[in-house]
């Protein structure tokens, strides 16, 4: 979304901030962001649906720079399983992410196929097809700032739709994994005819993650990974993370958003089946300042049904 000069100047500083940052999540737009990608691989990349080897339901709530008006939040559900035993996979994900007046929507489906390439190693292709909708309510701008008058801002987006669609691979042993995806190919312009050049467009976002899994002792594993994001109009994102599993109960991490954030991490398995995670990040940018904001914060629950323990050591840690 692009917000003529004049308008822009009126705003207050961390006000400005947060609507500059919408603006460019809009027009290069960007997938939204998650701390704990870990444990939500299947919402970056599509070959990931089904790895599991069973049934796997996950819900995750972010706010992010929480005690700033008009921040992001994002809420996401999937569900991803196995189907037979012919290598297909098939996931459903949901996804909103809401900042300032925009509120965007997508329904995904996935789908994947793996072979088997060695005693231990998968590699999977996946396809995700995704329904978008993109709400823009310029009636809270005009609240909150008083710019009823401006004609810019009287057109609302409503619930405008686009198809997409997105490919990945992805490979994994019991220890180590590694994916490459852009989940949304197609370059979508939205805009709102008439007098209101407000426009946004859906831009690439290209995905590599990966992770490997060291036992340290018969207590302790420690698995570092890594996810880089590159999305033309925006920096490049590199997020290293380091996680330590206790007992195969509790896990303990951190993370680096490179120039961006650092995060904290903790985690808890109340079962072989039910994960419960939390993340808090702190920004290093100008948005840090504690004036600003409180920081990020993220909880994520995944349930896994598992059919049968006796031939599993243990649940995997990715």
């Amino acid at each position: 979304m692009v917000l003529d000069k004049s308008y822009k100047n009126k705003m207050l500083a961390p006000i400005a901030a947060v609507l500059m940052l919408m603006a460019g999540i809009a027009y290069a737009q960007q997938d939204a962001q998650y701390t704990q990608y870990m444990y939500n691989t299947v919402s970056v990349n599509p070959g990931y649906a089904g790895s599991r080897g069973h049934m796997s339901i996950a819900g995750l709530y972010r706010a992010q720079w929480v005690g700033l008006e008009g921040a992001p939040v994002t809420q996401t559900l999937n569900i991803h399983t196995p189907l037979g035993y012919r290598g297909v996979g098939l996931g459903l994900s949901f996804v909103n992410d809401e900042i300032g007046p925009t509120s965007e929507t997508y329904f995904d489906v996935d789908f994947s196929y793996t072979i088997q390439t060695s005693l231990e190693g998968r590699l999977s292709f996946g396809l995700k097809a995704s329904a978008h909708l993109l709400n823009v309510d310029f009636s809270k701008l005009n609240q909150d700032f008083g710019q009823g008058n401006d004609p810019i801002l009287q057109n609302n987006i409503d619930n405008q739709f686009s198809p997409n669609i997105g490919a990945g691979v992805y490979y994994h042993t019991q220890r180590f994994y590694a994916g490459l995806s852009v989940p949304r190919f197609l370059e979508t312009e939205h805009f709102q005819e008439g007098t209101n050049p407000t426009t946004a467009k859906e831009q690439m976002n290209f995905y590599f993650i990966t992770g490997y899994v060291w036992d340290l002792n018969p207590f302790l594993k420690f698995k570092p990974a890594l996810l880089t994001k590159a999305v033309q109009g925006a920096p490049l994102q590199v997020d290293v993370s380091a996680n330590f599993l206790f007992d195969e109960k509790f896990i303990l991490g951190a993370a680096y958003r490179w120039d961006a954030a650092f995060s904290g991490m903790v985690g808890f398995r109340l079962s072989d089946e039910f994960l419960i995670g939390l993340a808090y990040d702190r920004e290093i940018t100008d948005l840090g300042s504690a004036s600003f904001n409180d920081g990020s914060f993220e909880i994520i629950l995944r349930y896994d049904f598992i059919r049968s323990l006796s031939n599993l050591k243990s649940p995997r840690f990715f």
